[in-house]
Parts: structure tokens; C-alpha cells; sequence
């Protein structure tokens, strides 16, 4: 086969690749992103690339377009988890102080007001209980295991593996610290 007809068949190949699983890989990835239309777009575009760097991979040649659809969902999931793994590499950094947010402008605050809302709403109602207690009311471990009527241990221990549900509901919406 000459050049011509091969990249010919790798459009032709590229070109039903996209009109059949485009809008169905972009949704995918916008649920593997927590809704973030850019970086799904992002991860959509990338594995698109990466399958027309593979013409020859045996799964495009396939007459069901399950086995394309399969292999397309398998790299976008894997370039979302890379992403998220190069994300989480850096190491934390501790704050003495709550940042003063009274110079923040107002479209700002409503923005993280709204990322710490859908972000409480995703975890369990004892976690959301617990961070509320504790972040929001200012509680101490004693006044929050009273109103809360559990344990004081049990304080402690949600309010640290709810931090970390949240840290991890915030980072599957795309928020990067």
C-alpha cells in the first residue's frame, strides 16, 4: 500500500473513530473529572491522539465498535489517573493560619463557596456532620461529640478520614491545591 491510501485509510480510520465514540468518550471523561468540561475535553483530545498513534492496533480493525469504545474509555481513564497521581506527588503543605479571605473579590468567594458545598455533599452525612461541627460551628472535640452525641474518639477519628474524603471529593472535581 503507498503512503496516500494509508493515511487516507488512518483519516478514514480517525474520522469514524471520532463521529462514532466522541460524544460518548466526552462524557465519560467529563464524569471522570468531576464535571470539569476543559480537562475532559483535554483527556478526550488526548486519547484521541494516542489511538491515531496506533492505526494498526488490532482492537480498530475489529467490526464492533465495543472493542474501540472499550480501549478509548481504558486510555482516558488512565490519562485521568496520571493526571491525578502527578497531581498528588507534590507534598502537602501545612498552614499556620486560615488565608484572609476578605480581599479575595466576591465572584471568587461564591466560586469556592460552591466547590466546598458540592464537595460537603459528597461525603457521608456522619463525615459532613463531623467537618461542620468542627470547621463551621467551631467546636471544640467536646462540645461537637455532645451535640453530635458520640464518642469524643469518634470525633477525632471521623473528623480525620472526613478531611480526607474531602480532600479526595476536591480533587476528583478538579481542584488542585
Amino acid at each position: 500500500m503507498n503512503r496516500e491510501s494509508t493515511s487516507t485509510s488512518e483519516r478514514d480510520l480517525m474520522q469514524t473513530l471520532h463521529d462514532e465514540h466522541a460524544a460518548a468518550l466526552w462524557a465519560f471523561a467529563v464524569r471522570l473529572t468531576g464535571g470539569d468540561r476543559a480537562a475532559a475535553e483535554d483527556v478526550v483530545q488526548e486519547t484521541l491522539f494516542r489511538a491515531w498513534k496506533q492505526p494498526d492496533n488490532p482492537v480498530f480493525a475489529e467490526q464492533e465498535s465495543r472493542a474501540a469504545r472499550s480501549w478509548l474509555y481504558t486510555v482516558a481513564r488512565r490519562i485521568v489517573i496520571d493526571e491525578w497521581r502527578a497531581r498528588n506527588v507534590r507534598p502537602e503543605k501545612l498552614v499556620a493560619d486560615v488565608p484572609d479571605l476578605s480581599t479575595a473579590d466576591h465572584a471568587e468567594q461564591l466560586v469556592e463557596s460552591r466547590l466546598i458545598a458540592d464537595a460537603l455533599a459528597r461525603l457521608t452525612v456522619e463525615h459532613r456532620a463531623v467537618l461542620v461541627e468542627m470547621y463551621y460551628k467551631r467546636s471544640t472535640v467536646r462540645e461537637a461529640a455532645a451535640n453530635l452525641e458520640i464518642a469524643e474518639g469518634t470525633v477525632k477519628s471521623r473528623t480525620h478520614y472526613a478531611l480526607r474524603a474531602f480532600k479526595l471529593a476536591l480533587a476528583e472535581m478538579g481542584v488542585r491545591s
